[in-house]
């Protein structure tokens, strides 16, 4: 045994409490660490996962009826929308007043469902199919499979058998497919004719096929659905626990992909993992607090990527989403930004969108101000189906006005000038009575302009056709 003598004794004491020291040092930056990182974790699983999150949201708001009514359905049936929606319109964002949808959510885990289409004598159609993560999976259209009648049999994750002769299969990743079928309709005096070719839209079980079908009625209702907010304000008032735990759920039937594995990594770091309940306190308070400071950066992110997805270029004022639209890989920050101003986004060869929220000179539109959009002889958009311009107040639906206006486009009575040019008055009040026929009615505060292009030609592209600037007036 070894004693210190009392002139060794502080010498060790010393070295005992600088030791202590240290380590209480490294430990406190060891916390620090460890809560950046969970909080870092939690920002990029929730722009990662905000896509799933809303696409689920707006289905269990969409589908929470009994029987099919004129805007919705229950799972796995068809609603045909008989008439353009107006400025009451909230279920999703950006809607458009030039098709009549057809809308449909399905349900992939328990069987193959068959959609089948009437032929459209060369009418344009589409229908869209988005896979649970935002993504378009080969979609029946005119552009893709022509405008004849088919049957395309919609196959979930891990399905496999054999199909009926001339049944093609669309295979699907995740078992939560949007169905946002699409059918050019020139004016309400277009609306019988869309109808018919509307009736001729059709859902059937695989196991149903080859006998009558009357899909269910009568299908219970989750009283706990919100029926009335809009679903992206529903996620935004979700806390860290309610949407981690909600995006672990989805999971399980709508993996991630394979690309996905670092994310699907990092989220599991934090308790994030397929088909397992999420416990936000499971380690502890201090990295429940990371975690939950994280989900609100990244909320805020959300909302900048909006306004910016960062996957195409401004000309004249004009956002350009070009690349990637409909088809993200790993581009979550775009996936998620388009998602929350454009739930259902297509692919850019069936539908370009061109937006603009400012004028240009760079100012943010206001509908206390006059505007312009001018066309040159010839420089209309360059589509191979048609066009329009639609107003959005800053809530991304439309804006109530006198005329019921929500879109205006070359299936208008447009009236074109001397030289062939073109100008839309876009603007809170009327132009004038001789005027109206080309006037976009405005939001009295702020507002933006979506330019919808269906089937776009190639110099939509290519830079040798850009949209012009909307142009302050006075």
């Amino acid at each position: 045994m070894r004693f210190y003598s009392y002139r060794v004794w502080p010498v060790v004491l010393g070295a005992v409490l600088s030791s202590l020291t240290a380590c209480k040092q490294q430990t406190q930056t060891g916390t620090n660490e460890a809560a950046n990182t969970a909080q870092t974790a939690a920002k990029d699983a929730y722009v990662f996962g905000y896509p799933l999150v809303l696409m689920d949201v707006t289905r269990a708001k969409m589908t929470n009826v009994p029987t099919v009514t004129a805007m919705v359905a229950p799972m796995d049936q068809m609603a045909n929308i008989r008439a353009f929606p107006d400025a009451t319109f909230t279920d999703v964002v950006s809607p458009n007043a030039d098709t009549l949808y057809s809308t449909a959510w399905l349900d992939l885990k328990q069987e193959p469902i068959v959609l089948s289409v009437p032929d459209t004598h060369g009418r344009y159609y589409l229908m869209e199919l988005l896979d649970g993560w935002t993504n378009v999976i080969p979609s029946p259209g005119k552009r893709t499979t022509g405008t004849g009648k088919g049957n395309f049999a919609l196959t979930g994750p891990g399905w496999s058998g054999n199909l009926p002769a001339g049944m093609k299969e669309i295979k699907s990743p995740t078992a939560l497919v949007w169905v946002i079928g699409r059918t050019q309709t020139n004016g309400k005096a277009d609306y019988a004719a869309v109808h018919a070719i509307q009736d001729g839209y059709k859902l059937t079980p695989l196991s149903a096929w080859g006998k009558p079908y009357t899909p269910p009625k009568d299908m219970p209702v989750d009283p706990k659905v919100d029926m009335k907010t809009a679903p992206v304000e529903v996620v935004a008032a979700m806390d860290a626990a309610t949407f981690f735990n909600r995006l672990a759920m989805l999971m399980k039937d709508n993996p991630p992909a394979t690309a996905d594995a670092p994310m699907v990594a990092k989220m599991a770091s934090i308790g994030i993992a397929p088909g397992q309940p999420f416990d936000l306190n499971k380690n502890g308070s201090d990295a429940a607090k990371a975690i939950s400071d994280g989900l609100d950066e990244a909320k805020k992110r959300v909302v900048e990527l909006g306004g910016n997805p960062g996957i195409g270029k401004v000309v004249n004022g004009w956002m350009l989403l070009t690349t990637g639209m409909g088809d993200w890989g790993t581009n979550y920050d775009a996936r998620a930004g388009v998602a929350v101003v454009g739930l259902g986004a297509n692919l850019a060869a069936d539908a370009f969108y061109p937006l603009t929220r400012v004028d240009g000179d760079g100012q943010p539109l206001n509908g206390a101000n006059k505007y312009a959009l001018h066309f040159d002889k010839g420089q209309t958009p360059p589509v191979n189906a048609f066009w329009s311009l639609t107003m959005y107040n800053a809530k991304q639906a439309f804006v109530a006005n006198p005329i019921n206006r929500y879109a205006i486009g070359d299936r208008d009575k447009l009236k074109f000038n001397k030289d062939g040019s073109l100008d839309i008055y876009v603007q809170h009040d009327s132009p004038g009575k001789d005027k109206e026929s080309n006037w976009l009615p405005a939001d009295a505060a702020s507002f933006n302009v979506v330019m919808r292009m269906y089937w776009p030609k190639e110099t939509a592209f290519n830079g040798s056709w850009n949209p012009p600037p909307i142009k302050k007036m006075g």
